[in-house]
Parts: structure tokens; sequence; C-alpha cells
């Protein structure tokens, strides 16, 4: 917690964090109205599913050219130009008149929102380097907090009647509070570095642990995504409710992130795994419950069980013997990142030809494998 308490104490640390606390708010805030698009677009859940897709591309399309331009204005610059950008382009999907121009509002966000989440991770690094201070894991802590405010917010869809004046009141209060921090971090430039290639033979002791990352974060992606849909349809939420789901995910996923590793360094990493594995299988029981309040609490059970799942998943990589820590922490967070992107639309296309209930005993079922995923770590003997 004294990452923390430094977050909250200089402004200089402070900043940083409220970025990435502002990008959830703003996906958040898009993520409880998917139910409201569905619905005005006229949309089956398979077109809805191609249209996430989109968010996902525009992410995968920045990333060849974000470093390029982050190392051309410098890091401090170009996050708070992502911010802006980011903000501008959260209104475009809850103002499109049909699907095409929702396909291509969540395209321009996506790669809005990937190029900062490149920038204030770089940003963190460089001031991490500069001041010999670490604060890296409390920052993602309030990308979570980021997710709890706009969980929060679900609460105004009635009184406010409007997902695009919903959207542009959480514009006004990232921009505004970013306008006041901007001064602490926007002179910071990251040293050049020298990446060395990616070795095709680190894929074979990394392939259970990048299996697991990939698992976990798709999971956790499927979660937001489509949690407002699961209450709305098949928990026969009221309105007000379609957003509880999501809140409850992310106070605990929150929560989790704050405490875990104090957790982590009593029972070690594998056995962190093993008990973030078996509290999300009992949040999909709760879940496939099929009531509504059982359902929720579900949600946020399920945020407990991943909080920890990708930092941990990243220091077992970091520490797999005989393998450099940044080509494993690399390899891991690539593919976490992916499944965290394909594994949405994917579930729109078997919500479609199924049912939402069968996606969520999907999940379930890769919770199951990645408790079994850790009986391999074992007896790969990975050091926690």
């Amino acid at each position: 917690m004294n990452s923390l308490r430094l977050i909250l104490s200089n402004p200089r640390y402070f900043g940083p964090a409220w970025v990435f606390a502002s990008i959830n708010i703003l996906f958040g805030t898009w993520v409880i109205y998917i139910p409201s698009v569905k619905e005005k677009l006229g949309v089956d859940k398979a077109d809805l599913g191609i249209a996430i897709f989109f968010l996902s591309f525009g992410v995968f399309t920045i990333f060849p050219i974000a470093a390029k331009i982050i190392n051309k204005i410098g890091v401090g610059k170009a996050t708070a130009f992502g911010v802006v950008c980011s903000s501008v382009m959260a209104l475009f999907p809850l103002l499109a008149p049909n699907y095409y121009a929702l396909m291509a509002g969540l395209y321009l966000f996506g790669a809005c929102t990937g190029f900062t989440d490149i920038a204030m991770n770089t940003l963190v690094a460089e001031i991490e380097k500069e001041d010999k201070k670490m604060f890296m894991s409390a920052v993602h802590g309030f990308f979570s907090l980021g997710g709890v405010l706009a969980g929060l917010g679900s609460f105004f869809i009635i009184p406010i009647g409007n997902p695009a004046v919903h959207m542009l009141l959480a514009f006004i209060v990232v921009l505004v509070v970013n306008a006041v921090f901007f001064k602490y971090y926007y002179h910071v430039k990251a040293a050049p570095v020298d990446k060395e290639p990616f070795n095709i033979k680190l894929l074979k002791p990394l392939l259970v642990i990048g299996i697991v990352s990939f698992v976990a974060m798709g999971s956790e992606g499927a979660i937001i995504d489509w949690s407002g849909l699961y209450l709305k349809e098949v928990g026969f939420a009221p309105e007000a409710l379609w957003g509880a789901g999501f809140l409850g995910f992310q106070i605990t996923m929150t929560l989790g992130r704050f405490v875990g590793d104090a957790i982590s360094t009593r029972i070690g990493s594998i056995k962190m795994v093993v008990l973030g594995a078996i509290i999300a299988i009992v949040g999909y029981v709760l879940i496939l419950s099929t009531s509504t309040y059982l359902a929720i609490s579900g949600f946020a059970v399920c945020g407990l069980g991943y909080s920890v799942l990708a930092p941990v998943l990243y220091r077992i990589g970091g520490n797999v013997k005989g393998i450099d820590s940044s080509q494993g922490i690399s390899f891991i967070a690539g593919l976490g990142y992916t499944g965290f992107l394909v594994a949405p639309p994917i579930l729109g296309f078997v919500a479609k030809k199924y049912s939402l209930v069968t996606c969520f005993v999907i999940l379930l079922g890769c919770a199951v494998l990645i408790l079994m995923a850790t009986f391999v770590l074992n007896r790969k003997r990975v050091e926690s």
C-alpha cells in the first residue's frame, strides 16, 4: 500500500494514475450502454460482436506506429494527446446513427485508447526510472478504479436518459482533472531502448503460462463486455441494474489489485493462481444460477478471482529459469492482451448460435482450465 500512499500524496504520481483511471472511465461508460446501443440499432449479438471487434482492430492497428510517435513527440506529450483524443472518440460510438458508423466509431476509439495505453505505461516506467520509485502495480489498480467510477455512473442511466449526454459528462470529468495534472508529466521523455528480437525457443517453456494469460484476460474482457446484456436478457434485471455486474466486478478487481501483492508474497505465485481460479469458478456458478442478484454477486466474485492473475502471471513469466525476464513478460502480456480483445467478439458469435448462458458455461470451463494448468506449472518447477 506504500505505492498507493505515494500516488495520493504527490501530483507527479497521481497525474499518470488518473490517466489509467480515465481510460477505464471512458471505456466503462461505453460498456454499460452496450445493451442500449444494441436496441437502438436493432442488431443481433453476432453483429454486435463484429462491431466490438472493430474496437480491438483499432488497438492492433495503432501498435506498430505508436512507439515511433511516442518517441518523436515525447512520452509525456503523447500521454496527454492520447487522453484528449480518447475522450473525444469515446463519444462517437454512442452517437452512431447506424451500424457502420458504430463500427467506425469503435475503431477510432480503440485506436486512441490503444495509443494511450502504450503511452501511459511507458510514462510510468520512465518516471520509475527517474525517481527510483515503484508504483506500476498501483496505477493498474487505478485503471480498475476507473471502471468502478464508470459502474457507479450506471445508476445515472435513468436520470440522464441519454447515452451521449452521459458520455459527455464523463468526457468533461476526465479532461478537467487531467488538465490540472498535465504539467507534472508533460515534459517527460522516454530514453531510447534497443530491443532484442523475440526468440522462437522461448515459446516452449512459456507456452502454458501464455495460454493461462490468454484465457484469464480473455475471460476478463468477456465479463466486462457481456455482463450487462447477460443481466438484462438472462437475469431479467431492471434497467437500473444492467451495470451492476460490471460495477461489482470492477470494485473487487480494484481491491484485489491493491492487496494482492501482500497475499502473493505469503503463499507464492502458483498458489495465488490456484486461489484466483477457484474463486472465479465459484463466481461463475453464481452467475449461471441466472438469478439477478446471485448473478451480480457472481460477477463481483469473479472480479476478485481475476484481479491478481495478470500481475502474478507476469511475475511467473519473469522468473522462468533460463529465460530473460523482459522477454518472458512481453510474451505473457502480448498473449493476455490478445485474449482480452478477441474473446468478446468470439463469444458474440457463440451467443447468437447458442445463448449467453452457453458463453458463461465456456468461461466456467476456462477457469477450470486455468486451475488444471497450475499442476503443469508445478511440474515444470516454475519459480514463484
